[in-house]
């Protein structure tokens, strides 16, 4: 590529879409691409690991978006991209600054609104960590008898609250106090959106820990001591609650969004309308917010940038499949569920589904820092799908081979 302009790539953000998308054009385009990366975060770390902060388990690794950025030669410029101009190719930055790009991959993800703030704890993430270690001291010291977790109405991603109320029925358990807690969500069933096998797995560790599903359910008001649940209009009576946040579109000024703000991508990740746009995370109009899922979409981009920067690559399609470790406490549970297929793909197992067995299925980053840690070599990169490999007589239907 001496001499050659190398396609120019922007990416806005750096959480597990962007990085995943980063090592993947690396790998891809090597030379024929010049990266910067734009992101207010100046570490990464995986926020679903963050769920086991209150518990006074081991904190998630964090690692400096600038080394990342480094050893895939690219470019880190910590700030926030507010404004995109697909005509000029430009975006402007909070501090002022703008950046010109061949091809931009916004991956900001999602805005967090606080609901029911002062009257229940809110967990978003590592934020919000030693809030709800008040709320589990006050459990193991026998103050609290009743909690409610609850799923807010509207765009959320519910899966970290029922990790919550499993680990707080755990260790109520292991400190032999009495605690009643119910879990009351607007999903018809538990986790529904893995299909009905993963379902009736996480409604059976529901039941093994005396925890009580109501489903098909809203909360209307919290009141002190109890709550207000639609459409019933039953006044229930707990002492705390617990809640995750909802989630709204990132609202960048220049990019076409539903009325929540989030980016319009079609089948492809590409934003509508515009050639040399693309998006992915939970900031587009996906209706499913979770890391594999985001890293999937970063993973069919890259190979779609690769190829408009010469690469000599096939085209990856966003073929949705949802992998998820649900932590419970004691004994982990592997979700999986082929969206496009189905309730023909959902499966559970109490051993990995997929492999490297990260919290979050994301093969290029989890790869990567998995040998960052390890001092062992960076893995190679190539745009080939997972392979699935069936054991003889397997219930869960195989492992799938992430590594590309």
């Amino acid at each position: 590529m001496t001499g050659a302009r190398r396609h120019r790539v922007l990416i806005a953000g750096a959480g597990v879409a962007g990085l995943e998308a980063l090592i993947g054009i690396h790998g891809l385009a090597g030379d024929r691409v010049e990266t910067t990366v734009v992101s207010p975060d100046p570490e990464f770390f995986f926020q679903a690991q963050t769920v086991e902060h209150p518990f006074a388990r081991p904190t998630a690794h964090r690692w400096p978006v600038a080394k990342i950025c480094a050893a895939h030669n690219a470019r880190f410029v910590q700030d926030r991209v507010t404004l995109v101009d697909p005509v000029a190719q430009r975006v402007a930055t909070l501090s002022g600054g703008e950046l010109a790009y061949d091809t931009l991959l916004v991956a900001v993800g999602a805005r967090r609104e606080r609901v029911l703030e002062g009257k229940a704890t809110v967990f978003a993430g590592d934020r919000d960590a030693e809030s709800v270690h008040g709320l589990i001291q006050d459990v193991e010291g026998g103050y609290v008898k009743s909690i409610a977790f609850v799923v807010p109405a509207g765009v959320t991603w519910p899966l970290p609250l029922y990790e919550l109320a499993l680990m707080t029925a755990q260790r109520a358990f292991e400190m032999s106090v009495p605690v009643r807690i119910a879990f009351i969500t607007p999903e018809e069933l538990p986790l529904g959106v893995f299909g009905r096998t993963a379902s009736s797995a996480v409604q059976a560790a529901l039941a093994r820990a005396h925890i009580e599903f109501v489903g098909a359910t809203y909360v209307k008001q919290v009141l002190s001591g109890s709550i207000v649940i639609s459409p019933s209009g039953e006044t229930l009576p707990f002492e705390r609650v617990v809640c995750v946040p909802r989630l709204t579109g990132p609202h960048i000024t220049g990019l076409p969004a539903d009325e929540y703000g989030f980016v319009l991508v079609d089948a492809q990740c590409r934003v509508r309308g515009w050639e040399a746009v693309y998006a992915a995370g939970d900031g587009t109009t996906y209706p499913i917010k979770q890391g594999g899922l985001a890293a999937q979409q970063a993973d069919a981009v890259a190979s779609a940038i690769a190829m408009r920067a010469g690469a000599p690559v096939s085209s990856q399609p966003f073929d949705p499949v949802l992998r998820a470790k649900l932590l419970t406490g004691s004994r982990a549970k592997y979700l999986r569920e082929a969206v496009a297929e189905g309730e023909a793909g959902s499966s559970a197992a109490d051993h990995t589904l997929w492999w490297p067995p990260s919290k979050v299925a994301a093969p290029h980053l989890a790869a990567y820092l998995d040998a960052l840690e390890s001092g062992g070599p960076p893995p190679h990169v190539t745009n080939k799908p997972p392979v699935s490999m069936h054991g003889s007589g397997d219930p869960a239907g195989g492992i799938d081979l992430l590594e590309r």
